[in-house]
């Protein structure tokens, strides 16, 4: 199809007066493909109902750029669309918005540069001939984008988060469209590990707060498996699957099933979009030096309380996700391990295994005992060590 056989098609459609924003999804998909020979263009409708672009532009299966389509006539900027495009732009690096005759294209968030290639003539559609080859420029631009190497810890964060929260709210929407029997998925797995997640961890939590988590999981997930990645030429979510440390039993049981054919496609592309993001990225090097002038030299841990402050700040706070200092935990460690054997008679300090006989109240079905509990003696090992922040386990607390 050329440019203008392209117009005249939706010139055709428009014409009748009934079409709308969908009916020109086929004409813009047939030009892209005409247009570009190695690069394939998908629409699909399961993903754009629950917050997709309308269309992804893939490479040997690599996204290479995405494009949103409103109605014609529709405008492209002011405030109708804003939260849309805003969402959009800060999640995805290689976006195209567009009202089929006029195209805007940004890159990381920014404004490139943008091309009418026909306008409105009263009830008809007009071509802008000399439009076409900076039309051709701009797409072949466009689809030839690769993500440039990311060098910054910073960098990578804010890409990270950006992906994370446009997955958040593409799981949320595909739950909710679930539960309101709107969606024509066949795939029920989302819902499914919800209501698994509700029976065994949380039994109160909503459809947002386990996007939110799922999210967060898969996008640190993917992290954590780029981490130990030595072949930086290549890495997919198939490959993170095999990568997810076995020490880490849960987060590979996940990683099966995202690696999986039977990942809903309402959100594989944007995985596989972080996929794409970490492919870009020697994560293990650039992080090499992570948090030294901090003393907090574990990446995988510390670089989390990094990734979240860009991902939900208020998230971070209400959570509680602060990282000691190693020098603090250092002097806490060592303090608590001089007290246990100066004040404690216990040679060993921290490392001690000793232990003593406790009475504690446990229940009873003993009609005896009216307030139900009854006492009894158990073994226990003297010093024991609580990290109240249920964090990294190196935050002592009281010995008895």
């Amino acid at each position: 199809m050329t440019i203008s056989e392209y117009i005249k098609n939706i010139n055709t459609r428009y014409k009748t007066g009934i079409s709308r924003e969908h009916a020109y999804r086929g004409d813009l998909q047939n030009l892209l493909e005409a247009m570009l020979k190695n690069v394939l263009v998908t629409n699909e409708p399961a993903r754009i109902a629950c917050g997709a672009p309308d269309f992804i532009l893939t490479h040997k299966d690599i996204p290479v750029g995405y494009m949103e389509a409103k109605d014609i006539g529709e405008p492209l900027t002011g405030t109708k669309h804003k939260e849309q495009f805003s969402r959009y732009k800060e999640s995805l690096p290689n976006l195209i918005f567009t009202d089929y005759l006029d195209f805007h294209f940004y890159r990381d968030g920014e404004f490139v540069t943008s091309v009418r290639i026909a306008e409105l003539a009263g009830d008809s559609i007009r071509a802008v001939p000399e439009a076409e080859d900076k039309f051709r420029q701009m797409i072949n631009d466009f689809a030839t984008h690769s993500l440039q190497t990311i060098k910054s810890a910073s960098k990578l964060s804010k890409m990270m988060a950006g992906k994370a929260r446009l997955l958040s709210t593409i799981i949320e929407n595909a739950l909710n469209s679930d539960e309101q029997g709107k969606s024509s998925s066949a795939n029920n797995t989302l819902h499914e590990q919800l209501s698994a997640f509700q029976n065994v961890l949380i039994h109160d939590i909503d459809a947002k707060e386990f996007a939110d988590i799922y999210a967060q999981t898969i996008a640190y997930g993917m992290f954590a498996a780029r981490l130990h990645d030595k072949e930086l030429d290549t890495f997919s979510r198939q490959e993170a699957a095999r990568l997810i440390p076995k020490t880490n039993p849960f987060l590979r049981k996940l990683f099966q099933y995202i690696a999986g054919y039977d990942l809903d496609e309402r959100i594989d592309w944007v995985v596989d979009a972080l996929a794409d993001i970490f492919r870009a990225t020697d994560v293990d090097g650039l992080l090499r030096n992570f948090g030294k002038s901090t003393q907090q030299t574990d990446p995988i841990i510390h670089f989390y309380e990094t990734f979240l402050a860009e991902f939900d700040p208020k998230l971070r706070k209400s959570r509680g996700v602060w990282y000691t200092p190693e020098p603090v935990v250092n002097f806490i460690v060592r303090a608590v391990d001089d007290i246990l054997k100066d004040e404690f008679g216990l040679k060993d300090g921290l490392a001690d295994t000793s232990k003593t006989k406790v009475k504690v109240k446990v229940p009873t079905h003993d009609k005896r005992y009216k307030e139900g509990l009854v006492d009894e003696e158990r073994e226990v090992h003297k010093v024991q060590i609580l990290d109240p922040a249920a964090g990294t386990g190196t935050f002592p607390g009281r010995s008895d």
